[in-house]
């Protein structure tokens, strides 16, 4: 049999088939990285001085392995083992030889698991690039085509993990390329990792199980296509990389700053309550006494006595606790509708039930912020009622307090 003339003819068949079908989008897997793999099959096989039938099974191997690409990359092992059982057969190869191709083609699935030297030679020619100076350029290349058939992009950081799971967990299988290739295959492993660190919302170590496959596309241990998923846990990452120090700061300086102006609230309603009960003191220890002999202070008396007790109410409103219920549900807790963190809402459960709910609250940083905002807010909340009461409280004491003077300076000017 002639294998070289069999062999020619396989060569225009996928170039034929590359030229008519190759969709776009497939900007690594075409005609040019097939020649890539069958290049470096001829290249071992040279070295291992093949026979001439073993020769023609390594390269109708290579040149088949990503012929199903042309059809969709799910399974395409398989559809290529099968186009070259189909193509062979037609040109009178013998079925042991067939059977040798496909075994080929189908141990270069992700993960590889070749058996024998010709499928070890197939599977190192498919990922010859991982050692080579041209990785990078053909690792863009697979990216963009991934996202050409996902039609969404996928971002360098999670692309370099995946790429990292699969040379991690990748080793060469014949002694040729493991001499010839894993020194620089190494360098380019941690040129990929350097450049994770730099990002410090990604981390290698403690990454999910991802890998890439040979084929450009993030898959998961059972092969299934995960880009969304990885997609959204980067966004997820991202989103959880905010700074975790600087939040509290704020929320440790907002509350504090809260209380001291709930304070100072205090105090002055304390100074007007003070203020006024001395005055009530004395008007009704003095004043009310002298009333009989002198009925024109009754006015600017009843006056005095009445803007004093209504700044007492105000001030004495401003400061006037309110005390929720005390008591939240299980339901509460499970729509993260409570804020434990204030007294109010749990004094009358019991220790039983406010612990579960603080432990469900401390594992859960969104239900702990959720939280923390809620009581920000209600101390917010609570000074502004306390400072416009105490507003209201000084108004009338001020404009009250000139009034009463006045009242008393005409009385007494009048009753002369």
């Amino acid at each position: 049999m002639n294998y070289l003339e069999i062999l020619d003819q396989v060569k225009r068949h996928i170039e034929d088939a590359f030229n008519s079908k190759l969709d776009n989008k497939l900007v690594y897997h075409n005609f040019s990285h097939t020649e890539h793999v069958v290049k470096h099959a001829e290249e071992l096989a040279s070295y291992y001085k093949l026979d001439e039938k073993a020769f023609f099974v390594v390269l109708s191997a290579s040149w088949f392995h990503d012929l199903g690409y042309l059809d969709k990359w799910e399974e395409h092992e398989q559809r290529g083992a099968e186009a070259a059982a189909a193509f062979l057969a037609e040109r009178g190869v013998d079925e042991e030889t067939i059977m040798a191709v496909r075994g080929c083609i189908l141990a270069t699935k992700m993960p590889q698991s070749p058996k024998g030297l010709l499928e070890q030679i197939v599977c190192d020619s498919d990922l010859y690039h991982l050692g080579s100076d041209d990785f990078k350029d053909r690792n863009r290349l697979m990216r963009k085509e991934t996202e050409n058939l996902l039609g969404k992009d996928v971002s360098k950081d999670t692309w370099r993990l995946g790429t990292i799971k699969l040379m991690e967990s990748h080793h060469y299988h014949t002694d040729y390329c493991t001499n010839l290739l894993e020194k620089r295959k190494r360098k380019n492993l941690e040129s990929l990792k350097a450049k994770v660190q730099e990002n410090e919302s990604f981390k290698v170590q403690g990454s999910e199980p991802l890998k890439a496959n040979v084929h450009g596309n993030l898959t998961d241990l059972t092969g299934k296509a995960v880009s969304e998923e990885v997609e959204h846990k980067r966004e997820k990452k991202e989103k959880n990389s905010r700074p975790e120090r600087g939040i509290e700061t704020m929320f440790r300086i907002t509350s504090g700053n809260h209380q001291r102006l709930s304070d100072m609230a205090d105090n002055k309603a304390h100074i007007m309550i003070s203020t006024n009960s001395i005055i009530l003191s004395v008007i009704l220890s003095i004043l009310l006494r002298r009333l009989e002999d002198n009925p024109y202070l009754i006015i600017p008396t009843m006056l005095l006595l009445i803007v004093c007790v209504t700044t007492m109410v105000f001030s004495i409103l401003a400061t006037r606790p309110f005390i929720p219920a005390g008591t939240f549900t299980l339901q509460d807790i499970e729509n993260k509708r409570t804020n434990l963190l204030f007294f109010g809402n749990f004094y009358r459960m019991g220790l039983a039930e406010y612990d579960a709910g603080i432990q469900k609250m401390m594992d859960d940083s969104d239900f702990l912020y959720g939280s923390l905002i809620r009581d920000i807010y209600g101390q917010g909340v609570v000074l502004g009622r306390k400072y416009r009461l105490l507003r209201i409280a000084y108004n009338v004491f001020m404009y009250g307090i000139v009034a009463s003077v006045i009242a008393f300076i005409i009385s007494i000017v009048v009753s002369m």
